[in-house]
């Protein structure tokens, strides 16, 4: 069995990308620019803009950190994603999610300008994604992607079967396993809450993408020798032993699970870095209009 290290796999990526702004500026070229959009005071958003920061230092880039209060409106909202659009100086913005009830979520992420879209939820992007074309792809199911290409794992003609269909996770790394690429050319199972026989269907995975946000759903039962498991869930539950009295939980009961897979990630130090390492690289592309 080997870990998946997605620490240091998001640290060498964000190096690589360092090393090629720095060619660039040495060019004389502007650096990449990202912006972020806060509502509210959200502890977990907070930590995680607070990463999104440090990202874009190491990665050498420009960044901004636009912060409102819970009670901004849609329309003070939707004008300032509307100023960014309009903006040459800022390559790539995201909104952080999720959004106060009485803003449209669905309506703001469409106000984002496609080619500025680096979180990848833009209708557009998604719809290219679904049919094989360039676009910005969300950064967590591409970071996943990145963590199975860079490990050397064969994904061609494997039976990879994702549990949840989230917008952000589950349709997203569903669609992009099933391209005709490497990592790619998976047969794709997609599971959720109506599916009947999950764990049989889960123990027949080469690959098993755990996307469901429920603390050790899957236990080795559900687990055939040798697959490759991939665990995105991080949800915080109490824990005694640990000083803040809660820790970090993935999807997969690890201490059982680990010893029947041939690769797994932990929670944390798995996916997790990974999403904002391909943020980076969504911003670096969109710099570059490689994408647009």
């Amino acid at each position: 069995m080997k870990i998946i290290d997605g620490k240091a796999t998001s640290a060498a990526i964000k190096a690589e990308i360092a090393a090629e702004v720095a060619e660039m500026t040495g060019r004389g070229e502007r650096a990449p620019f990202l912006a972020a959009i806060l509502v509210g005071h959200d502890g977990g958003s907070e930590t995680y803009m607070a990463n999104k920061v440090k990202a874009c230092e190491a990665c050498g880039f420009g960044s901004s950190l636009i912060r409102f209060d819970e009670d901004v409106t849609e329309e003070r909202l939707l004008a300032e994603i509307d100023r960014l659009n309009k903006d040459p100086e800022v390559d790539g913005f995201i909104v952080q999610l999720p959004l106060p009830r009485h803003i449209d979520e669905q309506k703001v992420i469409e106000a984002i300008d496609p080619r500025k879209d680096v979180d990848g939820f833009h209708p557009i992007n998604v719809g290219r994604l679904s049919i094989g074309l360039p676009c910005f792809r969300s950064a967590t199911p591409a970071g996943i992607l990145e963590l199975l290409d860079r490990y050397g794992i064969e994904t061609k003609g494997k039976h990879a079967v994702v549990l949840g269909r989230s917008n952000i996770v589950g349709k997203p790394v569903a669609a992009m396993l099933m391209q005709k690429a490497q990592p790619g050319d998976c047969t794709v199972t997609v599971c959720h809450s109506s599916t009947k026989n999950l764990k049989e269907i889960a123990a027949g995975a080469d690959i098993l993408i755990a996307a469901l946000g429920r603390p050790g759903f899957v236990t080795e039962d559900m687990v055939k020798p040798g697959a490759v498991i991939i665990d995105v869930g991080t949800t915080l539950v109490d824990d005694p032993t640990r000083k803040s009295g809660k820790r970090l939980s993935g999807d997969v009961d690890f201490d059982h699970v680990a010893e029947k897979c041939s690769y797994i990630t932990p929670v944390p130090g798995g996916v997790g870095p990974m999403t904002i390492a391909m943020l980076m690289k969504n911003t670096l592309l969109a710099r570059n209009g490689k994408i647009y």
